[in-house]
């Protein structure tokens, strides 16, 4: 697994768009799972915006690589899932992390699978609807949305992330948003854009 890195570029805000191997948990991939005697759960509060598609765990690695995580980072995984970005972030880097998911099944699975890794102090995981989640103590956001998703995403990304914030995207570019590095993984294209300090982020 290697990672291609693209040239860094100027990145600008223009309107609502921008202006203009991380170690591995172990030996092979850590025991995600869906927990048995789930039991029956309540149903979200409406159909989650994207299908539910695991991230692969090299692909993981690789997202939290180009995120570049430092201590004291907190990264937002918008639509985690079974919480394996967070989980790995905490486990690999001691980050704390959030998991932001619609479905309560995928919540209680990711809440399973940090305790499994021995993670589940450093780790979150909020059962709601993405668009009106608080994620303004982000310092990293992770996303494995839909383009249409990440488009409308782009309002509160620029109203409620700090200057500096990273935000990774796996396969899905944000339309208008020139991002700052391109990197392949595993076949994949992950985006990485860098919240700038700029007046019109807050319109």
């Amino acid at each position: 697994m290697g990672i291609r890195k693209a040239a860094f570029g100027v990145v600008l805000w223009s309107g609502l768009g921008l202006w203009g191997g991380a170690p591995a948990l172990g030996q092979g991939e850590p025991p995600f799972y869906v927990p048995p005697n789930l039991g029956r759960s309540d149903l979200p509060e409406r159909a989650p915006d994207v299908p539910y598609v695991p991230t692969p765990q090299e692909v993981v690695d690789d997202m939290l690589a180009v995120a570049d995580l430092k201590p004291g980072d907190v990264l937002y995984d918008l639509g985690s899932g079974d919480g394996r970005i967070v989980v790995t972030a905490a486990k690999n880097f001691g980050v704390r992390g959030v998991g932001i998911d619609i479905n309560p099944e995928r919540i209680q699975e990711a809440e399973a699978n940090a305790r499994s890794a021995g993670v589940q102090e450093l780790t979150e995981f909020r059962q709601q609807d993405l668009f009106k989640a608080d994620i303004d103590d982000a310092t990293v956001v992770t996303m494995y949305l839909l383009p249409s998703v990440n488009n409308r995403l782009k309002p509160k990304l620029l109203r409620d992330l700090k200057p500096g914030t990273r935000i990774v995207s796996h396969s899905f570019d944000i339309e208008g948003w020139e991002p700052e590095r391109i990197v392949e993984s595993e076949g994949r294209t992950l985006y990485l854009w860098v919240v700038p300090e700029h007046p019109s982020r807050r319109r």
